[in-house]
């Protein structure tokens, strides 16, 4: 039972995503400057960036326990239904976001390494035990963690940052805030009960469905913009269709604010990071150039 414990404490699912982020940054890096993708290569960023996500989102769990009975979303967790100690949270964290680092120390190499730990720092640091209960910005601020996670993948093939690298990590930052805050307008009274101030808590549910259309309208124009730098023709289709679908659900939840438009918004918001990093993978493959 306690494996199942540890498995939804790492949430899964953000692994999972930083894992592909990170993977196809590191392919793109290695087509874009003609060096050799390796699967020894790649196991050592899966291996670093699981364990490093893990890691945040453990102490996520362990820092969040005084609120998450408060939540909904969020009772029935480990911690506070009672089904894991505290401290074992706490030291699990803590033991793999040190494994992670030191991984990618011995394995990668010292710019991947920083990146890594730049993610565990944002996540954990920044936005969980700074940002998250003081300040509406905290999810925007806060997602530069995601983009550490595509840069660590870029620099493990370069072992540098370039423009492009950085850009494209940058992609996951600006995504952020759009993606969360449709969960928040679907969560807004859980964190409203839990005094988190979440962008619908501060501003209401129509002028945050107004940020998130802004928000998206810059995302869309960004992505593109990435073409200028090395990206190609199926690259450009794939952020462009999705960049659009998003766009058009966001219009409908402006006219519409509530929490059910948010969901539906939220589900088409989430695979957008997945599909958009992909599709930078397999224009690197096919290389057909604009």
């Amino acid at each position: 039972m306690v494996f199942k414990e540890i498995f939804e404490i790492s949430k899964p699912r953000i692994v999972l995503l930083l894992v592909i982020t990170a993977v196809t940054s590191m392919y793109t890096a290695s087509e874009m400057h003609d060096i050799d993708f390796t699967y020894l290569n790649m196991i050592h960023i899966i291996i670093a960036g699981a364990f490093a996500s893990a890691g945040s989102s453990a102490l996520n769990h362990y820092y969040d326990r005084d609120i998450d009975p408060m939540m909904t979303r969020t009772r029935k967790r480990p911690i506070p239904s009672g089904r894991m100690n505290q401290k074992y949270v706490l030291l699990y964290g803590i033991s793999i976001s040190i494994f992670a680092i030191l991984y990618s120390v011995f394995f990668i190499n010292y710019v991947s390494t920083l990146f890594i730990f730049i993610g565990i720092f944002f996540y954990v640091i920044i936005y969980t035990a700074w940002l998250k209960r003081r300040s509406p910005s905290n999810i925007v601020i806060g997602g530069f963690a995601g983009s550490a996670a595509s840069m660590a993948g870029w620099s493990a093939a370069t072992n540098s940052m370039d423009i492009t690298g950085f850009l494209i990590g940058m992609l996951v930052f600006i995504w952020t805030p759009s993606h969360f805050w449709c969960l928040a307008m679907k969560m807004k009274d859980d964190y409203e009960a839990a005094r988190v101030p979440m962008l619908p808590v501060i501003i209401g549910m129509k002028k945050t469905s107004k940020y998130i259309f802004v928000n998206t309208m810059i995302l869309l124009p960004y992505s593109i913009m990435l073409c200028m730098f090395g990206l190609g023709v199926v690259y450009l289709t794939v952020a462009s269709f999705f960049g659009m679908l998003m766009l058009l659900y966001h219009y409908k939840l402006t006219k519409n604010p509530t929490s059910q438009t948010a969901w539906k918004a939220y589900k088409i918001t989430a695979p957008y990071l997945t599909i958009i990093f992909v599709g930078i993978a397999l224009d690197s493959l096919f290389n057909f150039r604009i």
